[in-house]
């Protein structure tokens, strides 16, 4: 989705700021678990990959493909079903350093070199826990004059966890 970019040098770095934001904001929310702000940092027709590091039974489907949610309701439904059910998880994520391009006055695409942590306490008492450090490769548009998250997939390059980590997970 490239396009003529027609913003000035001081509006395009306006808008990477803008965009930076939203990631941070979209960061905080899950962390926070701030369900009724999440959906609002993405776009009606948002696509989010990022489960793929699941065990397969557990990964969200959209019309039988794995690892794959459609519309901000749902990528809520399915975060919130994996860390704000009925056993806490602690999480922390950071993104860091992020490759921003604008591809057209209204559109951008983003990676985040990224690291998170989550931890849960099993029925014994053990803490339970995953570290990972990845990529969030992301696209964004500008709407109504906001810039929102309209695609997400995640790769990771290491995952570390404890063996009983997954098991607090019901299949999302």
């Amino acid at each position: 989705m490239t396009g003529q970019i027609t913003l000035s040098s001081g509006e395009q770095a306006l808008a990477i700021e803008e965009v930076k934001r939203v990631f941070a904001a979209r960061l905080r929310a899950l962390d926070e678990k701030r369900w009724d702000i999440y959906p609002t940092l993405h776009t009606a027709d948002v696509v989010s990959e990022t489960w793929g590091g699941l065990p397969e039974d557990k990964q969200p489907k959209t019309q039988g493909t794995a690892n794959r949610v459609v519309g901000p309701e749902a990528v809520t439904a399915a975060i919130r079903g994996m860390l704000g059910g009925p056993t806490h998880v602690t999480t922390v994520h950071h993104g860091h350093a992020p490759e921003i391009e604008l591809t057209s006055d209204t559109t951008a695409v983003g990676i985040w070199p990224m690291e998170d942590r989550l931890w849960w306490t099993n029925d014994r008492g053990e803490e339970e826990y995953l570290h990972g450090f990845g990529h969030y490769h992301e696209e964004y548009r500008r709407v109504e004059g906001r810039w929102l998250i309209s695609y997400r997939r995640l790769t990771r390059l290491r995952e570390d966890h404890s063996p009983g980590f997954f098991d607090y997970m019901p299949a999302l």
